[in-house]
Order: structure tokens, then sequence, then C-alpha cells
């Protein structure tokens, strides 16, 4: 059998491995989900099974129904200050990243992804026949257009930011997004801004990019917000242009996003998340005070992840040790250049964290 060339510069996913490593465990202390440990909220599934009983079951149009469209140009326009230029509803923020990879990136085209980074960043450009370019961003994280910058060429096409990160927790601050809103500017690029983190802001600092640059595509979903993560929703919000294109891609490959779900969500857009972020800004704070002793690591400002310095050995060599005692975590080659560092979650109850932070506290005396 005759495999297409582009699938050689596409690794199988480190997470999903893992992932796929815990149905084999008994009891594993899991701190290598990135998806929250609570359900769906009570009132989003009463509307996606009224959805189902009232038959909304059928194909929708491939951008989405308009009331959920309309509400999303709403929230956009009114918590982060961006126009919706045009929308479209899309089958997770991966499927939305996807789409603007294969619609936005040319062979030799490069992308300036930081790192680390979320895992499909790099093989998506790849898989496009663009080159990933990397921001270092150790030891802070902090992407900035001081770091930036000196990566851009000719043939730079866009910037990839992540804020909340992936698998940093960290957030840009406002006056790093208004410079590199400049310097893309400047440089004619396209910013591709991963929000799917947004709601998870501890300290009330997130801003979008799509404030300040109108060549910025904003990809965000629910996955993370409302814990749906099997329901495959996200959306896209960008130059007309942009989405146009991405319409008309999806169109050929996943049609549209489900149907009940938008169905639901249209009329759960107000769901109140704000004691879920009150029990994650718990979490984040418990996990650091137990591990800040013993690891070089930094504190979050947003999303559910650490990504702490190994004390001893490779990041493999570490989170195998790890997994011989019944704990999982992610090395942090699968988010980065370097074998340095691991991601763990704190997605998880407060006893599997306080499990976790024993465990690894334990690992690093070595």
């Amino acid at each position: 059998m005759m495999i297409a060339h582009r699938m050689s510069k596409i690794d199988s996913s480190g997470i999903r491995k893992v992932f796929d490593l815990a149905q084999k465990m008994q009891n594993p202390v899991n701190l290598s989900i990135g998806q929250p440990d609570f359900d769906v909220p009570e009132e989003i599934k009463t509307e996606a099974v009224k959805a189902i009983k009232d038959g909304m079951n059928k194909y929708t149009t491939t951008q989405g129904i308009p009331e959920l469209r309309d509400g999303l140009r709403k929230r956009l326009r009114e918590k982060r200050g961006v126009t919706a230029e045009n929308i479209m509803i899309t089958s997770g923020v991966s499927g939305a990243l996807t789409l603007a990879f294969m619609v936005l990136v040319n062979p030799e085209d490069e992308v300036l992804i930081p790192d680390p980074a979320f895992v499909s960043y790099k093989h998506l450009a790849s898989f496009c026949g663009g080159r990933p370019v990397f921001v270092d961003t150790y030891p802070d994280f902090q992407l900035t257009a001081a770091r930036i910058q000196p990566h851009i060429t000719k043939k730079t096409k866009a910037i990839i930011i992540n804020s909340p990160a992936n698998p940093t927790g960290v957030m840009c601050t406002g006056q790093d997004i208004k410079e590199i809103a400049e310097l893309a500017r400047r440089h004619n690029l396209v910013v591709i801004s991963d929000e799917i983190y947004h709601e998870y802001d501890y300290h009330h600092e997130f801003e979008s990019i799509g404030k300040y640059y109108e060549n910025t595509l904003i990809l965000d979903g629910f996955s993370k917000s409302f814990a749906m993560t099997g329901w495959r929703m996200g959306y896209a919000t960008g130059p007309a242009g942009i989405i146009g294109e991405m319409i008309k891609l999806q169109q050929y490959t996943f049609v549209c996003a489900p149907s009940f779900a938008q169905h639901a969500l249209s009329r759960s857009l107000e769901t109140d998340l704000s004691t879920y972020r009150v029990s994650y800004k718990k979490k984040r704070d418990l996990m650091y005070e137990g591990l800040k002793d013993k690891f070089l690591i930094v504190k979050p400002g947003g999303a559910f992840y650490f990504f702490p310095q190994v004390p001893w050995g490779t990041d493999e060599e570490f989170v195998t040790a790890a997994i011989q005692k019944n704990l999982l975590v992610i090395p942090g080659r699968v988010f980065s250049e370097r074998h340095t560092h691991f991601r763990v979650s704190y997605a998880a109850s407060e006893e599997t964290i306080k499990r976790g932070i024993d465990i690894l506290n334990n690992l690093a005396k070595r």
C-alpha cells in the first residue's frame, strides 16, 4: 500500500498515546487529560435532548445555523470588543485549525509557532507543505513581539497565538498583544489566535488580538468551557475572504458541525461558568503550592496546565518513571523542540491532584 508522502511529516499524537495507555492501567493517577473533569452543564444537556426530540438531526447549512452565529457575534462584540466580519461554526477548534491551515498555507510558507505550543500547529503547517518556524519562549513562556521579530522573513505567512496557552497556561499581556498586532500589521501577516481557553482566565487579563488587528482569524469553541469535548463544537471568525474559503472547504470535508449541538448552544450561550472558573483557580493554587519547592515551575494565568521542568534526566525518562508509579503526565517533547519539561493537567479532582503532587515530589528526590 502506497501512502502519500505528506503523511511522513506527521507523527502520531503523543497525547493520544498516553490516553490509550490510561485505558490499560488500573486506576491511574491521571493528570494528563486536557478536558474538564465536570460534565456538560445540565441546562445545556436539556436543550440538546430537546433539540434531538424536536427533530434537529439533519444537516445544517455549512456555515452553521443563524441563531448560533448571531449569538456568537453579539458575545464577541460585548465580551471581547471584536467585530466579526464573518463567522462559521466548525467541528471543534481542531476542525477550524485544519480548515485555516489548508486555506492559508502554501508550500514553503513559514508559520511562526511558539515553542512550546499545542501539538497540532506544527503538524498542520507541515501537512500543508509549509514550514513551522519555532519562536523560543523559554523560560517564562511569554510570546512577545521582540521574540517573534527575528524570525520574520519574506516567506512568513502567519503567526500563531494561543492565550491562555496549552501546555503552559501562560497568557499574553495586554501590552504584548498590542505590540504583536503592530508587528503583524507592519509585515502584513495573518494572526491565527487560538482562544479555546479564554474562559479560564483567573485574573481577568484576557485580551483578544482581534480587537487590535483586523487581519486576525479567531478560533474558539466549547470543548473546554462547557466540557463538551465529544460534541465537536467550535467556530472561526475573521476576515470575510478567509472565512468564505474555509466555508467552501468545509462543504467538502466536515460538511457541518453537529446539528443538535448547534441548536442547544444557540439557547445556552449565557450559561454561567463562574463556579467552574473559581474551582479551577483553587486547583491551580493547590498544585502550584504543592510543586513549587521541588520543581522549576511557572504559575499560569489561565487554562488548566502546568509545564514544569524535569528535575533530572530527560522528559521521556522522567515521565516513564512517573508511569511506573501509576501517574500519567505528558512528556514535553510532544509540545516542544526541547526534552526538558512535562505537562501536568489539574483538570482533575482535588484528591487526584494531591496524589499526583505526592508522587511527583517523591520522584523529584532521586
